[in-house]
């Protein structure tokens, strides 16, 4: 038995696991054979600290701290929002919202010398956001969860979940775990484990979000340039390994499931980076897709069911998963453990699945 059941081996999940073991006993369940296979696995992620709605903002920075202290987990990049001779009207809305700062194309060109002059028409820039090291992450938090005593079990695809003697009982069919809190972390399926938990869902969507990995164009050396990103996010680019990461910006609904790059929404995607650059694009070097999950309000879930307080929410993280881990998981120890979050009431109550009780 185990004081701490986490379902779902993300970022979530496991920077939970990290938070939670010098408190108490926690189990993590993962579904596949190893842990971050799905929207963890899949990210792209960068630190931008005005990135998400109000109420994510507000655990970005409080995560900022914890993430720069970690050797290597941060490193600084620049950020460029172009658009388009049609687009000033979007293009000064993005910028404010982004708290981008508008420059030269004659400047942006000196970041980026592949843009077009003729396509690209407003530049904007900002120099205060860091690549995110993904993988390092995930393997600082793995390590923190195992020296905290936690256990993470992969492979184990939960089939049944049940309450006997006021302790949850969970069953992938062969192997059986009981825990008195259960977390639910588990992404684009949380909504269906409330169910099987006999919770109400909060009505969280995934959306799909593609990316193709494309060869340097002309090749230049693209490890110092900026982030990229279309007016109205239809695409955006970012250097990755000598190579670009470029996506099309979709969002489209999709049912929970191990997500693909639809072909045609990556081609449309790539024709949009393409005309704001110079060089024509070639065969991608590959493709993948992610599901990218979020509450109808856009911010996280993190909390206990107001129907059933053994049943704790964290869920809902979106593109910010990476981002917001550090101040994620510290609340969910802060209310799982009876302490006192560090972060103010109001972004407590923003994120609590209780306003999702009318």
């Amino acid at each position: 038995m185990t004081d701490v059941l986490i379902i779902g081996g993300g970022i979530a999940g496991i920077s939970a696991a990290a938070a939670l073991s010098p408190h108490c006993d926690v189990t993590l369940l993962e579904a596949e054979d190893h842990l971050g296979y799905h929207a963890t696995g899949r990210s792209a992620a960068v630190f931008l600290q005005d990135y998400g709605n109000t109420v994510v903002r507000a655990l970005n920075m409080a995560s900022l701290p914890s993430l720069q202290a970690l050797t290597g987990v941060l490193s600084q990049k620049s950020f460029l929002l172009l658009g388009r001779p049609e687009e000033r009207d979007d293009f000064l809305r993005d910028a404010a919202a982004l708290g981008v700062s508008e420059t030269s194309v004659d400047t942006a060109r000196a970041m980026v010398p592949i843009l077009n002059p003729g396509t690209c028409a407003y530049a904007a820039v900002r120099h205060d956001i860091w690549d995110l090291d993904t993988d390092l992450l995930l393997q600082t938090f793995l390590r923190a969860a195992r020296d905290g005593g936690a256990i993470l079990r992969t492979g184990v695809r939960v089939k049944k979940v049940a309450r006997h003697k006021g302790r949850w009982q969970v069953s992938d069919g062969v192997r059986q775990f009981g825990a008195d809190v259960l977390i639910n972390a588990a992404g684009a399926w949380a909504d269906a484990v409330a169910i099987q938990s006999g919770v109400a869902p909060v009505g969280l969507q995934p959306l799909r979000r593609s990316m193709a990995r494309i060869a340097a164009p002309a090749g230049l050396d693209v490890n110092s340039w900026p982030m990229m990103d279309g007016v109205g996010d239809r695409w955006y680019a970012k250097p990755d390994a000598g190579a670009l990461l470029v996506s099309p910006g979709d969002a489209d609904p999709m049912p929970p499931q191990d997500a693909w790059a639809d072909d045609m929404v990556l081609a449309e995607g790539l024709a949009r980076y393409e005309e704001m650059v110079t060089t024509p694009v070639t065969r991608p070097l590959a493709s993948w897709a992610g599901l990218r999950t979020f509450a109808p309000d856009q911010a996280l879930v993190i909390g206990r069911d107001p129907t059933l307080p053994q049943f704790f929410w964290l869920a809902g993280q979106g593109g910010y998963g990476f981002q917001t881990c550090v101040a994620a998981a510290a609340l969910t120890a802060a209310l799982i453990t009876g302490h006192t979050p560090d972060l103010d009431a109001s972004c407590v109550a923003a994120v609590s699945p209780a306003r999702f009780v009318t």
